[in-house]
């Protein structure tokens, strides 16, 4: 078993963040159960719960500001430069551009639309 199960990225702003994630990984995220009552939204990334990884979700929440957090998501992509490429044009910045990690492949550090931290990784 993975020892981490989830991951969250906060937001001050869903409907840019899910343009940004939307447009950088080339994917399709999906509203999650109505969290209304907790003042909570929520979008999920594509998962698959029989496969390897991780799933998770962006989430607004009354009094969790987006940004300026110790956790940092890696995505996982066929050649993070690609994805890469795809930052500024969604509303981002790239922090590092794609660079080697040695036997571990490579990896691009980059800032979403809100300014959040995340990374990009693949094996090319």
């Amino acid at each position: 078993m993975n020892t981490v199960g989830w991951f969250e990225i906060y937001v001050d702003d869903l409907d840019r963040a899910k343009r940004f994630y939307e447009s950088v990984l080339n994917i399709s995220l999906e509203s999650m159960a109505d969290m209304s009552d907790l003042e909570t939204e929520m979008l999920a990334f594509p998962s698959d719960m029989n496969s390897y990884g991780i799933a998770g979700a962006l989430v607004k929440m009354e009094g969790v500001a987006a940004g300026g957090n110790s956790t940092l998501v890696y995505f996982m992509c066929e050649d993070c430069a690609t994805e890469a490429s795809r930052v500024e044009a969604a509303g981002g910045s790239i922090m590092r551009e794609k660079f080697a990690i040695g036997e571990h492949g490579f990896v691009a550090l980059a800032y979403d639309s809100e300014k959040n931290l995340f990374g990009l990784h693949s094996m090319q």
